[in-house]
């Protein structure tokens, strides 16, 4: 969101975009933390942040390590929908399911970097979102630059049937993995981006 956020507010300073996971958003009627909670509840995690402020931030600071560990995973079993806030039962869960995303030391990286920090900061952006969506109230959806969209076959949000109506020059590419695109396939990740990067060039 923050990459088509940038290019629909300044898109003299955007050449191209490209853009993993998640699809371009159409702006609804209604912000996005009461659209999101009319369909998905209270307990949605980009709801949760805004409705019970400080709540997830304590819980994640206080178990980084296994939030972190739970979170980075692949290949995970499918499960039906669980009560609670995603987040806070990723934190609080013993067990990870699936496999691991990176190795202990990579881990070790963005472990030690939120101990040091907290998770206020990282959460802070969602609870921005209604501003985001006000600023974004007189400006023009369609974003003319040339752009890549990466999808992962197995990422649980959904791709968008749309998004040529709003990236006119899009070009979309879906590898075989879930949400976490260049971590799970880094090598195919970087073909995808400098094969797409070297066509813009020779056009």
């Amino acid at each position: 969101m923050v990459v088509w956020g940038l290019t629909l507010l300044h898109p003299h300073r955007v050449n191209k975009v490209i853009n993993l996971s998640l699809p371009y958003q159409e702006r609804g009627e209604k912000p996005w933390i009461e659209f999101l909670e009319d369909v998905l509840g209270g307990d949605y995690y980009f709801v949760h942040f805004n409705r019970q402020p400080g709540v997830a931030d304590a819980i994640l600071d206080k178990n980084t390590f296994r939030f972190l560990r739970n979170l980075y995973r692949k290949n995970e079993p499918l499960r039906a929908p669980e009560p609670g806030m995603a987040m806070i039962n990723l934190a609080n869960a013993e067990a990870p399911l699936g496999e691991p995303l990176m190795s202990d030391r990579e881990l070790g990286v963005f472990v030690s970097a939120l101990e040091l920090t907290g998770f206020t900061g990282t959460i802070n952006w969602y609870r921005n979102l209604d501003r985001n969506w006000h600023l974004l109230a007189d400006v023009n959806p369609i974003i003319q630059q040339p752009a890549l969209m990466i999808y992962g076959d197995r990422d649980m949000i959904p791709k968008f049937d749309r998004l040529p109506e709003f990236v006119p020059n899009v070009e979309v590419v879906n590898l075989d993995c879930g949400h976490w695109i260049q971590q799970e396939k880094p090598e195919e990740t970087n073909q995808v981006i400098l094969r797409w990067l070297e066509q813009q060039d020779a056009t």
